[in-house]
């Protein structure tokens, strides 16, 4: 079975968002899959995706000040600033984290860790929405 959706999620603040949620209401069939694979795919270069702490508010509040410090906004040597300033440290920071994620699939449910979670990365001061295209493949 192959199952596709676009997903939508509304406008977040900077910082790393848990959006588990958000997936598994957006894949009507995922309860009809015993074993498979669902892929994200983020459709922007200024956010990311990853999996991570899913209790704790405080992990993700610490990854977003360890990667502002990792790389700020007033570095000199970037060019492209023509977006703000926080646009190229977004950049950044999704290339570091990633656009992407594949998860197994086992009984109908996503097959993550006890303390896992998927996470929006909103790199931007103003990202606005971001697209996700979820492809659930499995029997």
């Amino acid at each position: 079975m192959w199952d596709q959706h676009d997903i939508r999620l509304t406008p977040r603040e900077r910082g790393f968002h848990l959006i588990t949620a958000d997936i598994v209401a957006a894949l009507p069939r995922l309860g009809e899959v015993t074993t498979g694979l669902l892929h994200l795919q983020l459709q922007h270069t200024s956010a990311s995706l990853t999996l991570n702490e899913n209790a704790d508010p405080d992990v993700r509040h610490d990854m977003d000040a360890f990667l502002r410090r990792l790389v700020p906004g007033d570095l000199p040597y970037f060019r492209h600033t023509l977006e703000g300033l926080d646009d190229m440290p977004a950049h950044v920071h999704a290339s570091l984290l990633g656009t992407q994620l594949t998860l197994a699939v086992r009984h109908g449910r996503l097959a993550m860790g006890t303390w896992q979670g998927i996470w929006l990365g909103e790199h931007r001061d103003h990202g606005g929405p971001r697209r996700i295209i979820a492809t659930l493949n499995g029997e």
